[in-house]
């Protein structure tokens, strides 16, 4: 029985599509599971190399760049299994990769999704995910990002606050009560969105040291700090705040968030995009406050309340990990 379906968004990633689909076909002898490729409207060729070469992949071609949360949003309404692995196409996985991330969600049904072990593709000795954490100072971070990964690996697995959509597995009985990704996001910030959603509905994440992949970095945008990615990140991050904190946890992390935002104004004027990282602020705040932002906002429900104390605790709790590194 096939447990699992793998979704891969595609934008103009003929070259990494390649490697990716390559690195699944290796594992999948062993361990079965469905492939459904979405393409965003790539005029690379893209497309055609699946249809071409890998016939038994569901392939989606959409007509124009719909983002990453639209992307996986066609995906995920495709999926018959009962989990949902999203995949970005500059990834390339490791033996047992598939297999592993089920075999985690297994062992616990309160789990709404699982990361993997994400290296480095340039260098494997170094770690470029391994769960993503959510702070007080309205920072979202991946963990040990650009340290070594073997401590990291041994550790072990651990609970961490969202999984990153980059190379995470999610439960699809779960995604009936959270939805699916919210595409007002576009991209960036909207795997902590669903994982937020996800913890207020009492569900938890974890990562897995056992699921290994290769990532190889700004696949789409290019490199790690540019206009697009910045713009887009601050006006996601506002927006996650004001949907999903209730009025009393937002005046509670008031001076820490601004605070955070503060440091991140001053970072990012320190590299050049001091008026860009301003301006998608503001962007979020006219999200946050338009119709559709009012509407997707995470009504406040008494029966919740636990869960929003754990998060809180955990806001506090991360933003000590985040500055001790």
């Amino acid at each position: 029985m096939v447990k699992t379906t793998v979704v891969i968004p595609n934008y103009n990633g003929i070259d990494y599509l390649k490697e990716c689909l390559r690195s699944l076909y290796l594992i999948r002898d062993s361990h079965m599971f469905d492939i459904i490729v979405i393409d965003n409207g790539s005029e690379d060729g893209s497309a055609d190399l699946v249809a071409k070469e890998y016939p038994d992949v569901m392939l989606i071609r959409l007509k124009e760049n719909t983002g990453f949360a639209a992307a996986v949003n066609r995906g995920i309404e495709h999926t018959k299994t009962d989990y949902v692995l999203l995949l970005n196409n500059d990834i390339k996985v490791r033996d047992n990769f598939v297999k592993a991330l089920e075999e985690c969600m297994d062992s616990d049904n309160k789990l709404f999704s699982v990361n993997s072990v994400m290296l480095s593709m340039a260098d494997p000795d170094v770690l470029d995910g391994a769960g993503d954490y959510y702070c007080a100072l309205g920072w979202a971070f991946a963990y040990k990002k650009g340290k070594p990964a073997k401590p990291v690996i041994d550790r072990g697995d651990r609970n961490i606050f969202s999984a990153c959509g980059g190379a995470s597995i999610y439960r699809m009985s779960a995604l009936k009560e959270t939805g699916l990704f919210d595409e007002a996001h576009f991209a960036y910030l909207e795997d902590t969105d669903l994982g937020y959603r996800a913890r207020i509905l009492g569900y938890k994440s974890r990562y897995t040291a056992s699921a290994v992949c290769e990532h190889a970095g700004s696949g789409y945008s290019g490199s790690r700090y540019n206009e697009f990615k910045i713009s887009l990140s601050s006006r996601n991050n506002i927006y996650l705040i004001f949907k999903n904190m209730p009025f009393l946890q937002f005046i509670i992390n008031l001076p820490f968030l601004i605070i955070g935002y503060l440091i991140k104004i001053l970072f990012f004027t320190l590299k050049g995009f001091g008026k860009t990282y301003i301006k998608g602020l503001g962007e979020g705040f006219k999200l946050a406050f338009s119709a559709e932002g009012r509407k997707k906002h995470v009504r406040f429900k008494a029966a919740n309340t636990f869960n929003y104390i754990c998060i809180q605790f955990e806001l506090w709790a991360n933003m000590f990990r985040r500055i001790i590194g």
